[in-house]
């Protein structure tokens, strides 16, 4: 128990600092008298109060994390900070009940950015802005965000950032101490966003749009202020400021930020992941515009290529953005891009599947498989750029490849024992799990997860936490020896 206290303590701590986020849609919407304010003044006070008084109540259990104590704490914040995140939601649209509410805050924390609300032209600019907030805020990590502002507390992150963190490399240290780390990371997360605000100003959209949509961007959760996401602006060069910056996004941060200290891009050319990265999306968006073509989906091959590159990238990124129903595109277009979006971005990123890290060194370990099945004898390391990989690496990437495979297989089977079509219940399960937001059948582009019962709605919030923490730090809490003293 003393354990739970000392985590409810910095929790308590984490909610409050979380209901000081809200000041920025109050602000908007007391700016511009959108009739959101009290929904936004209800809601801080609730997770204000709610935050004070849990950090009061355990004060007297302060005392440094432990390993077990980051892993619950991590798995307590990304499941109850979405609970004061709905707030606003829950009180401004009485047609969404608690299941949907949820969802929707999960989605955006998780930086999925599947949505179950539709008219979003006609909300609030407040709401919307918050909506977009909670996928920015999300996207980096807030356990990165608090560890920087923890030691101020009294409280060690770096149990927090290695819960948090995604990856085999998640050990390697960018600076000395955590805090200059998280400070570091979201620097680079910040200045970004604003560079790519200033862009999408620039290219056509006007401020709160562009303020919105760098929020989401840099955070691939693909919320838009539209219903129609960027087929509302049916405009090239704002597709493609979008296509840049959720490529950037995409990328690790950890290597922005070194190609920042160090002044350099050489940073790019080493990380083994960029290079994999870049020519995967750059094949695929040539390969399914040329498929597009002469399928007569388009018949300009440019116009081909504009709405293969940004949906492609959007899909793969796990972003979720569309500017065209693509679940109208012969059937391996789409699937294509949902299978795209379960490996292709870097660990260490704002977006989620399994990573392109631990893609490249499944492939590596299946050629090591095939050489060895021909030449028992010879000794072949793995090898991931310059350095070898310890065996405990490449077991660990294995039973998580498992893991992934039979969640997807566990959350489609109970979406379709639940009344889902086999294509919505499949697509669901991996677009949640993958924080992508849009699937295919029920829940395409054109449409929202609005359709699914209650049931469905929680089976998919549970999968896009599921995948967001990338299942070992959830799955740790459930094994009795995590328990155990």
């Amino acid at each position: 128990m003393n354990r739970l206290f000392t985590v409810v303590n910095v929790l308590g701590k984490m909610i409050s600092v979380f209901g000081l986020t809200m000041l920025i849609p109050l602000g908007l919407a007391l700016w511009g008298n959108d009739g959101a304010q009290l929904v936004f003044e209800e809601s801080i006070l609730i997770t204000l109060s709610c935050g004070l008084i849990m950090w009061l109540v355990t004060r007297r259990y302060h005392r440094e994390l432990q390993i077990k104590d980051g892993f619950l704490l991590v798995v307590l914040v990304w499941s109850v900070l979405p609970a004061f995140a709905m707030l606003p939601l829950l009180f401004y649209l009485p047609e969404l009940n608690l299941s949907m509410a949820y969802f929707e805050a999960v989605s955006g924390l998780t930086a999925t950015g599947g949505t179950v609300l539709s008219g979003l032209d006609n909300l609030p600019p407040s709401i919307n802005l918050w909506r977009g907030e909670m996928v920015w805020l999300g996207g980096m990590g807030l356990i990165v965000l608090a560890v920087a502002i923890l030691p101020l507390l009294g409280v060690g992150g770096r149990q927090l950032l290695n819960a948090e963190i995604p990856g085999p490399m998640k050990e390697s240290k960018l600076t000395p101490r955590i805090a200059e780390t998280a400070k570091g990371l979201w620097s680079i997360y910040a200045s970004l966003t604003l560079i790519c605000a200033v862009a999408y100003k620039w290219a056509g959209m006007d401020w709160f749009d562009a303020v919105m949509h760098a929020f989401t961007t840099l955070g691939l959760g693909g919320f838009s202020s539209h219903d129609a996401s960027y087929g509302y602006w049916d405009s090239p060069l704002i597709e493609s400021v979008a296509i840049i910056f959720m490529l950037i996004a995409g990328i690790n941060f950890a290597t922005h930020f070194l190609a920042w200290r160090a002044k350099s891009l050489i940073s790019y050319r080493y990380d083994s992941e960029v290079g994999w990265y870049a020519m995967v999306i750059f094949l695929s968006c040539l390969g399914l515009a040329f498929y597009l073509w002469i399928n007569n989906v388009f018949a300009e091959p440019l116009i081909a290529l504009r709405y293969a590159a940004f949906n492609v990238v959007s899909v793969a990124t796990t972003t979720g953005y569309s500017n065209a129903d693509y679940s109208l595109w012969p059937m391996f277009a789409p699937l294509w891009m949902l299978f795209l979006s379960g490996f292709c971005t870097s660990s260490g990123s704002t977006g989620g599947g399994i990573k392109m890290i631990r893609a490249r060194i499944l492939y590596q370990q299946v050629y090591r498989e095939i050489i060895m099945i021909m030449h028992p004898n010879a000794v072949i390391p793995a090898k991931l750029g310059r350095s070898v990989l310890a065996n405990r690496v490449i077991f660990a990437v294995l039973v998580f490849l498992f893991i992934y495979s039979a969640s997807i297989v566990l959350m489609a089977l109970a979406l379709t024992l639940s009344g889902l079509d086999a294509i919505t219940s499949f697509s669901a399960a991996v677009a949640c799990i993958n924080n992508l937001g849009p699937g295919l059948g029920g829940i395409g582009p054109a449409t929202t997860y609005a359709s699914l019962t209650d049931l469905q709605t929680w089976i998919c919030s549970f999968a896009m936490l599921l995948g967001r923490l990338e299942f070992f730090t959830v799955l740790a809490i459930f094994v009795p020896a995590f328990w155990r003293k």
